[in-house]
């Protein structure tokens, strides 16, 4: 199944929920260097179904690809789906995460939930999609060296860590990618029957 991202942190992690899977992951940039898809989309939805039926059709495989973002409700939802382009698409993350926490100063309401929608398409171009979410809270400050992107302050209040402290194998159990990617089998068997 090639997966249609470039973000590494993603890769890793899709790789890792999937490893008992006799299923080979094989990221886009191996079957397709210069694939790129621009996501313009107005739903997670949008966007990670343009990404699959892109990578079916460039590649004549099974795709899957996510979109995801984290959604903060006293920002009113944001960074939600412009989360990889919050603050500017080359403002490095551990900055992307101070713009956050700089703009909930004095913010008591920090509940805040990722959510990932993964879509699979066939090369005959049948879809289906499948979401995932994970609540919590935003952190007054980053912590952790595990994960990638918002995970240093987005904490896991069943945990009281942040998804970067957490050890993978239990971030690979609850995350939204997680979630999503676990109800993958139902529609794997739906593609083959």
């Amino acid at each position: 199944m090639v997966v249609a991202t470039k973000n590494q942190g993603k890769i890793r992690e899709i790789r890792e929920v999937l490893s008992t899977w006799a299923c080979a992951v094989v990221p886009i940039q191996q079957l397709a260097p210069n694939f790129r898809v621009e996501e313009d989309g107005t739903t997670y939805a949008d966007n990670a179904i343009k990404k699959a039926q892109a990578a079916a059709s460039s590649t004549g495989s099974l795709a899957l690809a996510d979109d995801s973002g984290l959604e903060v409700r006293a920002l009113n939802g944001a960074p939600g789906i412009y989360s990889a382009r919050f603050g500017g698409v080359d403002l490095p993350q551990a900055e992307k995460n101070r713009l956050l926490l700089q703009r909930l100063v004095g913010v008591t309401d920090r509940q805040a939930c990722f959510r990932c929608v993964l879509a699979v398409v066939s090369p005959q171009g049948r879809l289906e999609t499948t979401e995932g979410t994970c609540e919590g809270f935003i952190s007054t400050e980053p912590r952790g060296n595990g994960g990638f992107g918002f995970d240093p302050i987005f904490v896991v209040p069943a945990y009281q860590k942040t998804m970067a402290e957490l050890a993978p194998d239990i971030k690979n159990a609850i995350s939204h990618r997680a979630r999503a990617l676990q109800q993958l089998p139902t529609i794997l068997q739906a593609f083959w029957a």
